[in-house]
């Protein structure tokens, strides 16, 4: 496979490229893309076949969840089976953001995004290209860090490629990521919130919420 890589201004994103990259999504294909965080791979999140590709792409096992990105925060209504008053409360403060918050999923979330738990973690990105290319794909993109299992979050596309180019169909270089660590991840289907994964998102800054 020859995986094609395009520049796209972080800044002012050219539509034309942006719908370019939508297009190899919605035929199910794979593509790597700046966030706010880290470079994400992705793929249309109800295409199940593309989504195995990222787990065979990846050498991840199939038992770990992925997250789902989104680019409108009412989308969450869809994927989530309920939203809590604490829920919004941290989606009104830090999305769009590197907050990744664990639902309980509904039932039109693949449950190989979910590796069979009954729970989903939701994004909004705070970034012009991933949130242009989630609306231009018109679907939730499932994502994951754009790098074989174990090996470091690509901060850029020169990473990326070191790892991925030949084995995905698409790499937007879209510079530098802004923050360079992946997502704090916080679970709200228990009684309790629950910290999974600590991001550039503080405890402190939860509990302040």
């Amino acid at each position: 496979m020859k995986t094609k890589i395009i520049k796209i201004n972080p800044n002012k994103p050219e539509i034309s490229k942006i719908k370019t990259a939508a297009k190899i999504l919605k035929q199910g294909g794979l593509v790597a893309f700046p966030t706010d965080t880290v470079y994400g791979l992705g793929a249309d999140a109800f295409n199940v076949h593309a989504v195995k590709k990222i787990f065979q792409v990846k050498k991840r096992l199939t038992n770990k969840p992925l997250i789902i990105l989104i680019a409108n925060k009412k989308t969450v209504y869809k994927l989530a089976k309920n939203v809590s008053i604490n829920a919004k409360k941290l989606i009104n403060k830090f999305w769009p953001g590197p907050l990744t918050i664990v639902f309980k999923k509904s039932q039109i979330v693949p449950e190989i995004i979910t590796g069979n738990l009954d729970t989903v973690g939701i994004r909004m990105p705070d970034n012009k290209i991933a949130l242009n290319l989630i609306k231009e794909a018109k679907t939730p993109i499932v994502a994951t860090s754009a790098n074989i299992s174990g090996k470091l979050s690509p901060t850029c596309s020169r990473h990326v490629k070191q790892n991925l180019n030949g084995k995905i169909d698409m790499i937007i270089d879209g510079g530098k990521t802004k923050i360079g660590v992946a997502s704090t991840i916080v679970d709200l289907t228990k009684n309790i919130p629950i910290l999974l994964r600590p991001g550039s998102i503080t405890l402190k800054q939860l509990k302040k919420i």
